[in-house]
This record gives structure tokens, C-alpha cells and sequence, in this order.
């Protein structure tokens, strides 16, 4: 039923692309960037046509996303670009506004709602969103910050080849998609999490089995009660968090938990795919808070 819902959380989005394109973006000409800007420059520069470029440039794209991101993400991947491909044949190209400027804002929102919901659900729409998540595994960088540069790069050579102000509007578009995207997809938040129960061995004992995570525990007592707890200590994403809050509240509903933003992480905290399949064995890991643990 996971997958199910996965794939449909992916369908939906794919959706959302080919609409923003068909009705806001593609009726203004507004470029593209990424990886289809790209094979459109080339097969303007080049005898070869820009959708033989455009499937040379994903293939080893999508060879390496195999490698570092798995065979689900890359077939999630590949249904995604399906169903956008093929939506797009069936919804009309159309301006819903005569306005560029309306469209460019609208078509970008629309665009990072629905790439946010694809990479949330591990999946992409090929091109730069699978190499902005691939330098996400190496730095903590927004991803739709990375998508944005990355696709400045392509719309500001477009502008010499095709228009400077199509240029300025596809610039405004991404722009509006990156922050969108960002809001959607956390999974480069990290939050601190503190947690002080008097079930201390139980709450370490799941959120090992369950995390990538390394946690510090400390001896600590109620200054009011006097009751000997155990206070943990760890790292986690913004994505963890649905998982750890009802599953510490499932061992201890009385536990107290506090949860801050953290501004940068630094050692050994494990990036990409944090949550460990049923059955598999545990690894092991540094503390994730430099203190003396138990």
C-alpha cells in the first residue's frame, strides 16, 4: 500500500508539471533550463536534433542515479517523465492569462508544487533534479537552491541564443519553482532532538533499530521530582521527525521532547536515506552530540 500510495502521490505531481507547462509556460515561450535547455542549444549549434541530445544528455544521468540512488528512484523517475510526457499530449496548449509575467509566476508555482511532491515521494522529473539530489548527498544545500543555479546557468546562454526577455521571465519562473520546492522538500532541514524519559532503554533501543542515527545518552534527574531519567540526544532530518514523534509518544506518552532547527551539522551524520527496512541489520554509528554517552 506504500508503494501504491508513492506512486500515486507521483502520478498527481507529474500531473502538476505537464499542466504548468501546457497552459502557463508553453504558451508564452517561456525557455527551459535544466537538461531540455540544454539539448536545445546544442541542436541549435549542432546538426544533431535536440531530442536525440536531450536522451544522450539523461542516460548518464540516470546511470548514476542507478548507482547512488538506487534502481526504485530511477524507476519512479522514469514513471514520472512518462506520465508528464504523456499528459502533456493530452492537455490542450492554451494561455490561461494573456499576462507573461502572471503565467511565468503562477506556471513556477505550479511547477515546484509538483516537483516537490515527485522528489518527496523519491522520484524526479530527470535532468538537474536528479544532479541537484545527488549534491545534496555530499553538502547540505537547499535543493531547490541547487536546481536554481543549475538552471540560471542554461536560461542565461539561452538569452544570447533566443530572447532576453523570455530569458527574464524563465529566470523569474525557476526562481518561484526553487522556493517551492524548498518547502516541500525538508529532507536538508536538521533538527536537534532532545528526549528525557524514564524509559530510556526502550526509546534508544527503537530509534537504533529504526534510524541511521547515532545518539548520545546522559544520566539526568527531575529537579522538582527527583526521578532518575535518561535524557537522549541526536540529529535527525524534518523528514524523520513524522516517524520519531509518534514512535517515542508509542513507548513513553509521558516523555519530554524538545525539537530545535539546527543550523549545521558537523562529523558523522549519514545523508540521503535515513529510515532502515524492516529486517535490516543495525550499523554502526558515531554519537551524533559530542558528549560523554552511556
Amino acid at each position: 500500500m506504500k508503494n501504491v500510495y508513492s506512486l500515486l502521490a507521483i502520478f498527481a505531481g507529474s500531473l502538476l508539471l505537464a499542466a504548468a507547462f501546457n497552459l502557463f509556460l508553453l504558451p508564452h515561450e517561456i525557455l527551459s533550463g535544466g537538461v531540455t535547455g540544454v539539448a536545445m542549444i546544442l541542436g541549435l549549434l549542432t546538426p544533431i536534433n535536440a531530442g536525440i541530445w536531450l536522451v544522450v544528455l539523461n542516460v548518464p544521468i540516470f546511470m548514476l542515479a542507478w548507482m547512488k540512488l538506487g534502481k526504485v528512484f530511477v524507476l519512479n523517475s522514469i514513471f514520472s517523465v512518462a506520465v508528464t510526457s504523456i499528459a502533456m499530449l493530452y492537455i490542450p496548449i492554451m494561455q490561461v492569462t494573456e499576462d507573461a509575467l502572471l503565467s511565468s509566476v503562477f506556471g513556477g508555482v505550479i511547477v515546484g508544487a509538483g516537483a516537490g511532491v515527485i522528489i518527496r515521494f523519491y522520484g524526479s522529473g530527470g535532468g538537474f533534479d536528479i544532479v541537484g539530489l545527488l549534491l545534496t548527498l555530499k553538502r547540505d544545500i537547499p535543493l531547490g537552491f541547487l536546481v536554481f543555479c543549475l538552471n540560471s546557468v542554461v536560461v542565461f546562454m539561452s538569452g544570447f541564443i533566443f530572447s532576453w526577455e523570455l530569458a527574464m521571465y524563465t529566470m523569474a519562473s525557476i526562481y518561484i519553482t526553487g522556493i517551492v520546492v524548498d518547502r516541500i522538500h525538508t529532507r536538508h532541514i536538521k533538527l536537534s532532538l532532545m528526549v528525557v524519559t524514564s524509559q530510556g532503554d526502550a526509546v534508544k533501543k527503537e530509534l537504533l533499530e529504526s534510524l541511521y542515527r547515532g545518539i548520545t545518552v546522559t544520566d539526568g534527574e527531575g529537579a522538582y521530582s527527583g526521578t532518575k531519567v535518561k535524557v537522549l540526544h541526536s540529529v535527525i532530518t524534518r523528514y524523520e521527525l513524522a516517524y520519531v514523534r509518534p514512535l517515542i509518544k508509542s513507548i513513553d506518552p509521558n516523555a519530554f521532547v524538545s525539537i530545535t532547527e539546527t543550523m549545521e551539522v558537523m562529523g558523522n551524520f549519514r545523508r540521503g536515506g535515513t529510515l532502515k527496512k524492516p529486517g535490516e541489520p543495525k550499523r554502526p554509528m558515531a554519537a551524533a552530540v559530542p558528549s560523554s554517552s552511556k
